[in-house]
């Protein structure tokens, strides 16, 4: 038979447009990470616990971007290991690793690299859960990933094939706009057939856009179809969806700039995600940047949650101009310095 050389054609072009959208929608999708700043290398103090032990474990390291990735921890004290999404850095983390210090609360942050396999991200992560679980005697760590670091969170602390820790300590979850079900705009990449369509210029053109990780984020990979059960040392599973419909990450004269809209309920629901018994999930109205917080905007919508749900310690009573403050400082928001000035 022969093929027509217009409809030949017309299916290329339709291909390549189609792979032309997916990397502009999948960049999108991922918070860019600046060049690192020397005023942010460190963090405040706050109320922290004396640091007893330094620790180097690859992969973690202060909430940061300092090239000094040495942790300095109290060994009797809870740590929150927070992971990053795709496009971002240690240091994105650092206004919630203060907003922890100032509640006492230790920080310490995974970094990765975000072309990687997702597998091979959250086996490196529950590698260094395990390490830090045996360099010292904390009763407690809370593992907290947010958009692609969602998944990597999860999945380190499922069935995977790692050798467990010489201790255990209480182990739990939190995981902040986690697309459980498949990235939409890697949608194209997921169609099997158009694999043999392509000739295999798809799947080559999906790895040159995200790396080895796209046969992980699409919505029939086997990563999405099956994420793993959950490790009995898990004791509960906080899940943060956010209602990004409609919201703004940066605006001018009444004009949306930039989406703060990535990724939709549906994408963050997946029945074998949600329905865990130890899984508790809350809805919030929240763009994907804004829940977390940037340089310039304070995460009080998840500050509020985090407070609600035992993971950040309540603010004392009598602190909360102090609390204002360090946000504004931090966060770089006037609107908290008011807020501060006229509690």
């Amino acid at each position: 038979m022969t093929r027509n050389p217009h409809s030949a054609r017309k299916a290329c072009n339709h291909l390549s447009l189609a792979c032309l959208a997916l990397s502009l929608c999948m960049l999108g999708g991922c918070a860019t990470s600046g060049k690192p700043d020397p005023a942010y290398y460190h963090i405040e103090q706050g109320n922290l616990p004396p640091v007893d032990v330094s620790l180097n474990i690859p992969g973690l390291g202060p909430c940061t971007d300092n090239p000094d990735r040495t942790l300095r921890l109290n060994t009797s004290q809870p740590v929150n290991v927070l992971t990053h999404g795709c496009f971002g850095s240690s240091g994105e983390f650092r206004g919630l690793a203060q907003v922890l210090a100032f509640q006492g609360q230790q920080t310490a942050c995974f970094t990765y690299d975000d072309r990687d396999a997702l597998d091979k991200s959250a086996t490196a992560l529950r590698n260094a859960v395990n390490r830090l679980a045996e360099q010292t005697r904390t009763p407690q760590i809370v593992v907290i990933g947010h958009s692609q670091g969602a998944l990597i969170a999860r999945r380190s602390l499922s069935d995977l094939p790692v050798a467990p820790p010489n201790r255990h300590p209480d182990l739990r979850l939190v995981t902040i706009s986690g697309p459980f079900n498949g990235i939409g705009s890697a949608e194209t990449c997921g169609r099997k057939w158009l694999s043999w369509a392509s000739f295999g210029l798809l799947p080559v053109t999906c790895y040159i856009v995200t790396g080895a990780k796209w046969m992980d984020i699409t919505y029939s990979s086997d990563f999405i179809i099956e994420p793993g059960t959950l490790i009995p040392e898990v004791d509960n599973y906080l899940k943060i969806d956010t209602d990004e419909s409609g919201t703004c990450r940066r605006e001018q004269d009444g004009r949306c700039l930039e989406s703060d809209d990535i990724f939709s309920l549906a994408e963050q629901r997946n029945p074998k995600v949600d329905n865990d018994t130890r899984a508790r999930r809350i809805e919030v109205g929240a763009g994907h940047v804004e829940i977390v917080g940037d340089k310039r905007v304070a995460p009080r919508k998840l500050i509020s949650v985090l407070q609600q749900q035992g993971v950040l310690r309540p603010t004392v009573s009598g602190r909360t101009a102090e609390f204002n403050q360090m946000l504004a400082r931090v966060y770089r928001d006037d609107s908290l310095l008011q807020n501060a000035e006229h509690p």
